[in-house]
């Protein structure tokens, strides 16, 4: 037996102090290593359990790479920070892009347990390493002086690379095989020739979290063809979502959609980017372009496989999102019967479209966001000039097919610049406003009257609420009673607004801003609350307190359903939310100048 010592770097310091996000995080460094060193597969063990046999308590990660040599052990693995790349290139021997670039994957290891045994074959000998995480600890300054055996044995075996893991860390959980199944699926799972088993189970593209398909079916002109794929619910953001097309176990081109995309204008990108998966077709090997780069897509096998895809895919995004768009419509649904109530009956119907659009497109956001966007539809579809194109594209439809286009295409520009215009103008305002609010002789009348029309800057859920003259009207107009002579009469809050969404009515107090809120004011809008309710039975009633500053929050259980806003917060996250509509119109406009 002789012994080794590591070879520090000067970037041993700062690298060594890297940790990983989680334990599976770290077994795929490890999978990284084994795909640089040309693996064809890869077999990870982990823990089971509960288990009573100690010897479970350990993972066991192999694969049949190149392994390294004695000397390659002594001089490359020994020597912590050193890139690969720099040494042996961008690529394999096979042509692999190289994946380590640190040169201190090696210790991934160690963050899923403290004790590392490297077994590596090549050449007749196998090579082992064992590192203990205690002893480099207690060495951070003199690593170069920790002496760690190696040990060298005859072999016959296959080349190779087994790490075996112990003592695993007891401040962590256990990893888990499907967490590390979904992180290996997103980096390998459109590679050739490179097979990943965790617990003798194949990384397969079902391994992505969501609902799965499976068809397999013999076709006219193209024979057996296996299709599976997986509508992803995992909110990790997919590498080429698609389906890879596969011929005779080789992958050719890139992945696909059959053109879902182009023919089917109402499915949301954002759901075809949900789609993972592939189909195998070995029939199509003689109509495979000479660089594997693409299927010969006039030949009848390519159409028939791409009719029998498209088909099913498309069924099956329709059917498995048309409930949760459903749910998505269902929840704005009153408010959209409100809104669509205050535009003149001639516009509604269109209106409606478009809101369906909104929502089609857009289901998966916080509900916040899709009331903020209905809201300024709607604001833009009640401009005059954008009813006059409307009105042109349908005239333009009775025309010729060229007319109709440009008409189209006119129409989509102007749409979305006037929602672009809208939010700019609503940017304006809020600034217009703060201006308001920063002058310390603002008073509570004025702040009234610029809020009054503008009731979007609380939320979207206020957008579609009316305020009133008087609180006698309100009363009047909800009672049928001709006057109204609480104690609090004569010193009412400023405004009372009718029933949003929910049912609720909006009880709100204006402070001038230069006001710090008190408790005293709460109470003042608390009891006021409880004067009137009499005279809406059966409604709950909300109450919003505006004012400059504000530290009582926490003195107000929520369920008192009393906001104790300041002009600053309210400000702050109305800008926030136009200016992530701003953001979202420029980038899917940015080829036109508006």
């Amino acid at each position: 037996m002789s012994t080794n010592r590591f070879k520090v770097d000067a970037k041993i310091a700062g690298l060594l102090g890297e940790n990983y996000r989680s334990s599976e995080h770290a077994l795929r460094e490890l999978v990284d290593n084994a795909w640089d060193a040309d693996s064809k597969n890869v077999w990870i063990s982990l823990p089971l359990l509960p288990s009573p046999n100690a010897d479970d308590f350990k993972v066991v990660f192999m694969d049949d790479g190149t392994g390294m040599t004695t000397e390659e052990v002594r001089s490359e693995y020994m020597t912590i920070a050193r890139n690969r790349r720099e040494r042996k290139g961008d690529n394999t021997s096979i042509g692999r892009l190289v994946k380590g670039r640190k040169g201190i994957g090696k210790f991934a290891g160690l963050f899923v347990g403290s004790t590392m045994r490297l077994e590596t074959i090549a050449r007749g000998k196998k090579t082992v390493l064992t590192i203990e995480k205690d002893e480099l600890s207690k060495a951070r300054k003199d690593i170069e002086d920790i002496d760690f055996p190696i040990e060298v044995y005859d072999c016959n075996e296959d080349d190779g690379t087994t790490i075996i893991i112990y003592n695993i860390n007891q401040n962590l959980l256990y990893p888990n095989p499907d967490k590390l199944k979904l992180i290996l699926i997103m980096e390998y799972g459109r590679q050739d020739n490179f097979n990943i088993y965790v617990n003798n189970e194949k990384l397969d593209v079902t391994d992505v979290k969501g609902k799965s398909f499976d068809y397999e079916e013999i076709i006219s002109d193209l024979g057996n063809i296996h299709l599976r794929f997986v509508l992803s619910e995992t909110s990790h953001k997919l590498r080429q979502p698609g389906i890879s097309i596969r011929v005779g176990g080789k992958t050719v081109g890139k992945p696909t959609f059959f053109d879902i995309d182009k023919n089917n204008p109402d499915i949301p990108s954002k759901l075809l980017k949900k789609l993972y998966g592939e189909v195998e077709a070995d029939e199509l090997l003689d109509y495979v372009t000479a660089d594997w780069g693409a299927v010969i897509e006039n030949s009848r096998a390519y159409s028939a496989l791409h009719s029998f895809a498209s088909n099913k895919i498309e069924n099956a995004i329709r059917d498995a999102y048309k409930n949760e768009i459903s749910l998505a419509k269902a929840r704005m649904q009153k408010q959209i019967h409100i809104e669509l109530q205050r535009l003149p009956e001639y516009k509604r119907d269109y209106a409606k479209k478009a809101l369906d659009k909104v929502i089609n497109n857009f289901y998966s956001l916080p509900e916040q966001k899709i009331r903020a966007l209905i809201s300024v539809v709607l604001d833009t579809i009640e401009k005059d000039e954008y009813w006059e194109v409307i009105k042109a594209l349908d005239k333009a439809q009775h025309s010729d097919v060229s007319s109709f286009a440009d008409a189209l295409n006119l129409f989509g520009l102007v749409e979305l610049a006037m929602m672009s215009k809208q939010t700019a103008s609503r940017l304006n305002f809020l600034s217009k406003l703060q201006q308001l609010v920063d002058d310390p002789k603002t008073e509570e009348k004025e702040i009234h009257k610029a809020i009054e029309t503008n009731l979007w800057i609380l939320g979207p859920e206020y957008s579609i609420m009316s305020s009133n003259v008087t609180l006698r009207t309100v009363v009047k107009r909800i009672t049928g009673k001709n006057h109204y002579e609480g104690q609090y009469a004569n010193n009412r809050p400023d405004l009372l607004l009718t029933q949003n969404v929910l049912g609720h009515y909006l009880l709100i107090e204006f402070k001038r801003p230069s006001h710090s809120l008190s408790r005293t004011d709460i109470a003042q809008a608390a009891d006021y609350r409880q004067e009137i309710t009499p005279f809406l039975t059966g409604s709950a009633i909300d109450i919003i307190v505006l004012g400059g500053k504000s530290k009582i929050d926490s003195l107000y259980d929520p369920g008192e359903k009393i906001k104790i806003l300041t002009f600053n917060d309210v400000i702050s996250s109305a800008s926030s939310t136009l200016n992530w509509l701003l953001t979202q119109l420029t980038n899917n406009n940015s080829s036109y100048n508006f």
